[in-house]
């Protein structure tokens, strides 16, 4: 499953990207991610947690620095892992590109994702908006970690937790959008201005 994503940071892109290398500091900002090791060559063992709701979701794994394109400002990650209680597998390839955007940054995000097991259950279209309602999280603590860097402060400190309850309503809000934009569109140019 392919799932696109963009956002700006208000920081120059250079700054962004000298942040990008600290892989420690940008794991500390999404949500539910912890690194437990850092095996060298730009390997990392971790776990990632989502709660939706009364199921909680824990897989343990790797991740792979297996592109870093200074030019280009591109990083690619690979990483696997399997749930810790179960038998649900997931694997993910994600695509960062950072360009330039005004006197800020825009981070486009790509993510290759496959998931087996418990996970699979939920569908594209949750798993989607979970996505979606954790990059913007993401994105909130990036930005409060680069400035939490400026100040010698550790990013880890300002990255929020995964929070199952509100994660699963904002999906679940994202949905019913969807099914209302879908059930009215027929009749939105029948409606007068």
């Amino acid at each position: 499953m392919l799932i696109k994503s963009d956002f700006d940071v208000a920081q120059p892109v250079d700054k962004v990207w000298r942040f990008f290398d600290d892989i420690p500091r940008v794991a500390a900002c999404l949500p539910g991610a912890e690194l437990t090791d850092d095996l060298g060559d730009e390997q990392y063992k971790g776990r990632v947690s989502v709660r939706m709701g009364p199921v909680s979701l824990r897989f343990a794994g790797t991740a792979d620095i297996i592109e870093r394109d200074d030019t280009a400002k591109r990083i690619v990650v690979s990483a696997a892992g399997a749930e810790e209680k179960g038998k649900g597998q997931a694997g993910m390839v994600v695509t960062a590109t950072l360009v330039r955007s005004g006197p800020g940054t825009k981070v486009a995000v790509v993510q290759d994702l496959q998931v087996s097991g418990a996970a699979a259950q939920y569908g594209r279209g949750m798993i989607a908006d979970v996505t979606s309602v954790l990059m913007r999280d993401f994105a909130v603590n990036l930005r409060d970690g680069i400035t939490a860097a400026e100040r010698g402060e550790n990013a880890a400190q300002s990255a929020a937790p995964a929070r199952g309850f509100r994660i699963g309503l904002k999906a679940t809000l994202m949905a019913l959008k969807r099914v209302f934009r879908r059930f009215f569109a027929p009749y939105q140019s029948s409606i007068p201005s």
